[in-house]
């Protein structure tokens, strides 16, 4: 799951990172946009891309390829 907003840079080359990592591992990816729920908004207005996975926040703001690839190895 990644936590977004529309025009948002970092959240475009976040996507571009899990597009990637699809190649190596079956990734199911489900945007949201933080900006249509008040809830979401207020916990990560800040901190977006939010990349969540299995209901763990692995990693927010820059992205970085191998943070994600070295979460899904463990799993």
């Amino acid at each position: 799951m990644m936590y977004s907003k529309d025009n948002c840079s970092l959240c475009a080359k976040a996507k571009a990172i899990i597009e990637e990592l699809n190649e190596e591992f079956p990734i199911e990816l489900e945007e949201i946009d933080i900006y249509k729920d008040d809830i979401l908004l207020e916990k990560y207005q800040i901190m977006i891309p939010v990349i969540e996975i299995d209901g763990t926040e692995v990693e927010y703001g820059i992205i970085h390829k191998e943070t994600i690839r070295d979460f899904l190895k463990k799993m």
